[in-house]
C-alpha cells in the first residue's frame, strides 16, 4: 500500500465516523424531542409570558399554581414550541386555566426552550 492509498483509506474512515456520529446524534434528538418522560395537565393563571433568546427565540411561562388552602403558591414554569399554544396563552392572559404538559428529559440545548416542561395545550377555565 502506497502512501495514497493509506491517506485514502484514512479519509473514508473519518467521513465514515462522522456520518456515524451526525446519525446518531440526530436520532437520539428526535427521540428526546418526540418521546416524553412524563405527562399531566397544572391549573392556575399565566403570571408571565414571553419570548427569550439572543440567538434561539423560544416562548417561555410561569404559571402561578393554586395552592390548597394554608399551602404556599407555587410556579410551574414551561416552554412553549407550538404556534396554536402560544396563540391560546395570549388569549388566555388573566384568566384560569388548564395546562397540559409533556416533560422531556435529556435535552442538550436551550435552543427547543429553557425548562423540560413544554405546553401542548392551554383551556380556559372561568
Amino acid at each position: 500500500m502506497s502512501g495514497v492509498e493509506i491517506r485514502k483509506k484514512v479519509v473514508r474512515i473519518v467521513l465514515l465516523l462522522l456520518v456515524v456520529a451526525a446519525a446518531l446524534c440526530t436520532g437520539y434528538m428526535m427521540i428526546v424531542l418526540n418521546w416524553s418522560y412524563s405527562k399531566g395537565e397544572r391549573i392556575g393563571y399565566v403570571q408571565k409570558f414571553s419570548e427569550k433568546g439572543w440567538l434561539c427565540k423560544t416562548w417561555e411561562g410561569e404559571l402561578q399554581m393554586l395552592p390548597v388552602p394554608g399551602a404556599i403558591p407555587e410556579k410551574f414554569i414551561f416552554s412553549v414550541r407550538d404556534r396554536a399554544v402560544i396563540e391560546k396563552f395570549h388569549s388566555s392572559q388573566g384568566k384560569k386555566i388548564s395546562l397540559s404538559y409533556e416533560q422531556h428529559k435529556g435535552i442538550p440545548t436551550n435552543c427547543f426552550g429553557e425548562s423540560e416542561y413544554f405546553a401542548v395545550d392551554a383551556r380556559i377555565l372561568e
